[in-house]
């Protein structure tokens, strides 16, 4: 279960995120969706210990990410909105550097990096050097690499983007699995059909701070909308009263 309370990180003057709450649980696909620059990544990469937060907690599986880093990455698959491959390195090379990090025996993460590479349909190019990779090429290795240590957590930033239609599918199985293994899964979409085929609970944001939330059914009824775009619209809309009130006092 991933946790986050009350959190606000600023750079410089911008407020990125500003009082976020949220839980994600234990068997359920959670979305957190917004629009760009609504707080989302700043949100992750708080969670995977990349950024400090200026106030605010954040814990995985109860333990404190600020206090032990190390120790709730360990309990954390990321894929991030960047996919950052080393270009001279091959997709297996990826992620058998990320099993070792996470203290892999080397049989195990043989073994393992072999079942990711046919489940994600990576044998046409896994051995090749990452220089040239497609972005879909690139998704995969990420995806694989998030996945090699079995985490109980996953934070995917967009986890199907640069696929084509057969991979997408094929990655969204794998992450309707995942949830059915008792896994806690949060993650971030642009498109609005995937979220609303994915998604357990939903947390729409903008501005850093939570709009509203609830179940895909909770949420059409809430805004009497037939599908999850029309929520969203309807959800960030609802800020532009309150921005003129700001403006005319």
């Amino acid at each position: 279960m991933i946790e986050i309370r009350g959190l606000k990180k600023a750079f410089g003057k911008v407020q990125a995120v500003d009082g976020l709450s949220l839980v994600a649980r234990d068997g359920r696909i959670t979305g957190l969706i917004g629009p760009n620059g609504a707080g989302k990544t700043t949100a992750f990469r708080t969670v995977y210990g990349l950024l400090s937060p200026n106030s605010g907690s954040v814990s995985v599986d109860g333990t404190a990410v600020t206090r032990d880093r190390l120790a709730a990455q360990r309990h954390l698959g990321v894929l991030p909105d960047v996919r950052g491959l080393y270009p001279r390195l091959t997709g297996r090379e990826h992620i058998h550097y990320y099993g070792a990090l996470q203290g892999l025996p080397r049989d195990e993460l043989r073994a393992r990096t072999s079942v990711l590479v046919d489940r994600l349909d990576m044998g046409g190019f896994v051995d090749r050097r990452a220089r040239g990779y497609s972005r879909g090429q690139e998704l995969k290795v990420a995806l694989g690499r998030a996945l090699v240590h079995r985490p109980h957590n996953l934070i995917l930033d967009e986890p199907t983007n640069g696929l084509d239609v057969v991979s997408s599918r094929a990655v969204r199985d794998l992450i309707r699995e995942l949830r059915d293994q008792g896994h806690c899964v949060l993650l971030s979409s642009h498109i609005m059909a995937e979220v609303s085929a994915l998604c357990d609970d939903l947390v729409i944001v903008s501005e850093g701070a939570v709009l509203t939330e609830g179940t895909p059914d909770q949420l059409r009824e809430r805004y009497a909308a037939d599908d999850l775009e029309d929520v969203f619209v309807a959800s960030i809309n609802q800020l532009a009263p309150a921005r003129e009130l700001e403006t005319v006092e």
